[in-house]
């Protein structure tokens, strides 16, 4: 599966991004094609999210590209998966965890998370 883009005219895009895709990508690419999304204002969901590094490496980059007149941010939510790399007890033990999660990006301004647990993200989203 492909990039898929939903829009509604006047209504808000989102960008459904397969991991697929993702995986095609080395980790500036991933996090150049995040950022150049929510700049436009679109959501962007992510079918297996990103690494903690990439994720750390996203919030790093977003920082240096906030800018009072203009770029407002991001909100990032994740659904954090429980499952280990291995299901059994030295996985656990380990520490290993599954890095497929789904994740919703979007601009700071337009996105807010109003419920999150294991199974739910429930956001609403402005048109600004």
């Amino acid at each position: 599966m492909a990039e898929i883009t939903a829009s509604d005219g006047d209504g808000v895009q989102i960008d459904l991004i397969s991991g697929e895709r993702m995986d095609s990508l080395a980790s500036m690419e991933k996090i150049r094609l995040i950022l150049d999304g929510v700049h436009e204002g679109n959501i962007v969901i992510l079918e297996e999210g990103l690494s903690p590094d990439e994720e750390s490496k996203l919030i790093e980059v977003t920082m240096g590209e906030i800018n009072p007149d203009g770029f407002n941010g991001i909100e990032i939510e994740t659904y954090p998966k429980s499952k280990t790399s291995d299901g059994g007890f030295l996985g656990r033990l380990m520490g290993k965890q599954e890095t497929k999660k789904l994740t919703v990006i979007g601009p700071a301004n337009q996105i807010e998370t109003l419920h999150k647990d294991e199974t739910l993200i429930s956001a609403l989203v402005s048109r600004q």
